[in-house]
């Protein structure tokens, strides 16, 4: 009864709560199996930005229904965001559910398997489904353990929970409750910890990154608590690469911008959402700033390093969006050249300001919008990595690609994705590449060493 198989889906911040619990979970002698049919426990951790999201998660768990039917001891546990958000309601569609546990409650989770197994294996009566969705005081804290039994060459690192925005279309605040910083101490602790087991890039992970502490900590020298933290970081001994996700245009203020030119293990890298290139559509989002603000904060960073990548968040058709709104989100969109793209159909979320408003634009509609980003995007990506061929970049190896015998996956400093025929060794470690082919969203490159490009580094 100890098997247990996490599926996670939606952002970067469900992967870090995932693997939080997964490492919570081996601390009580749970067993994780990457094979959900070879597990006794199935936990879906789950997103509900977009309706399409909570239906994926849904029709899995009603799937899996289907199992724990023919085998009553089969546990089914649904966490995050949808619980969160649709609570005690989901047993009305899915009544095998043995477990729903809300995002400030994830380190509850192997206490709740252990009562629920307790229970089957005769040691009490068969509990109702347990439903743990309270808030719950210093939360922050508890989203700290890492898959301890992996050496990891990259890691992401929350450094605080909830949102105190606005945005009309968004349920975050709801499902992730307000902004709570976790302490710099117990970050830079933990980032020492993965550094002596091998961890060489940090990503640090907050809903509005850029607010870090804004309400908990003072300023200091005129820098934010966030620009703080950054400093901090760049001092550990042993972290190569640090990056950020995701900030918002409010609170980007230049004394972040200026962290780019002189904290060199600051990637030239930047997730920056958007949404929307049409001032109209910002306001009607509660976005609280203008595409002309937005482009300023642009163009500053490109002044300070000019070689930066930048990866947005885009969500077209939203409530009222018209063909000439969404013409200006096109033309900002082509013109500042992003890198790479979330880009999203808009739904309706439930209990958001924009609700109201429905859902008036059709799907063919939202669909050709869509594909007309796609191609400006592709032929953008293609153009800046076509620039790459024959140069020379160090790319830090994450482990074996999913094709290929001997591949390996890593990334550069401007996050781009690079395949290349190197050894198992070389995982964890900084080497440079030649790329010699690329695609839109990948690079293909040799090894050099030295210099020189060497199959000795492959074979050894």
């Amino acid at each position: 009864m100890n098997r247990v198989h996490i599926k996670t889906y939606g952002c970067q911040m469900n992967e870090r709560d995932s693997e939080a619990v997964a490492a919570m979970l081996r601390g009580k002698g749970y067993a994780l199996v990457d094979n959900e049919k070879e597990a006794d426990v199935v936990l879906l951790n789950t997103c509900s930005v977009r309706d399409q999201a909570e239906q994926k998660a849904i029709g899995k768990a009603g799937h899996l229904g289907k199992r724990k039917r023919k085998n009553p001891n089969f546990i089914i546990g649904i966490m995050g965001c949808m619980a969160q958000n649709r609570g005690e309601a989901l047993l009305d569609s899915l009544p095998d559910l043995d477990l729903i546990i809300g995002t400030q409650k994830f380190h509850r989770v192997p206490d709740h398997l252990s009562n629920i197994i307790a229970t089957m294996q005769g040691q009490g009566p068969r509990p109702e489904s347990i439903v743990d969705l309270a808030e719950e005081l210093d939360s922050q804290n508890t989203i700290k353990s890492h898959v301890d039994d992996k050496p990891q060459a990259t890691a992401f690192v929350s450094i605080m929970q909830g949102c105190n925005m606005k945005c009309s279309y968004c349920i975050v605040p709801k499902t992730r409750g307000t902004e709570r910083a976790r302490p710099m101490e117990a970050i830079i602790e933990e980032i020492e910890e993965l550094v002596a087991k091998g961890t060489r890039e940090v990503t640090l992970l907050g809903q509005i990154v850029n607010q870090y502490g804004i309400r908990e900590f003072p300023f200091v020298d005129q820098k934010s608590p966030f620009v703080q933290l950054i400093e901090k970081v760049h001092t550990i001994e042993g972290i190569e690469r640090i990056r950020f996700t995701s900030p918002h245009p409010v609170g980007f203020k230049d004394d972040l911008i200026e962290c780019y030119a002189r904290l060199p293990k600051l990637c030239e890298y930047l997730h920056f959402p958007m949404q929307s290139g049409s001032n109209t559509i910002l306001k009607a989002m509660r976005r609280p700033y203008t595409i002309e603000k937005f482009r300023s904060i642009i163009e500053k960073i490109r002044a300070v390093r000019p070689d930066m990548y930048i990866s947005t968040d885009v969500i077209v058709g939203f409530p009222g969006e018209t063909e000439e709104d969404f013409e200006l989100t096109r033309r900002h969109f082509e013109e500042i050249g992003f890198d790479m793209a979330y880009l999203y159909k808009y739904s309706v979320r439930p209990d958001t300001t924009a609700e109201p408003l429905g859902d008036p634009i059709s799907k063919e509609t939202k669909e050709e919008r869509n594909q007309v980003l796609l191609e400006i995007l592709s032929r953008r990506s293609l153009e800046r990595n076509e620039a790459l061929v024959g140069k020379v970049e160090e790319v830090l190896f994450e482990g074996p690609a999913k094709k290929g015998e001997d591949m390996f996956i890593g990334r550069t400093r401007g996050n781009r994705v690079v395949i290349v025929k190197a050894s198992p060794r070389l995982v964890g470690q900084l080497v440079p590449v030649r790329f010699n082919r690329v695609t839109a969203s990948t690079l293909f490159g040799e090894l050099v060493l030295e210099g020189v490009e060497s199959e000795a580094a492959i074979s050894s």
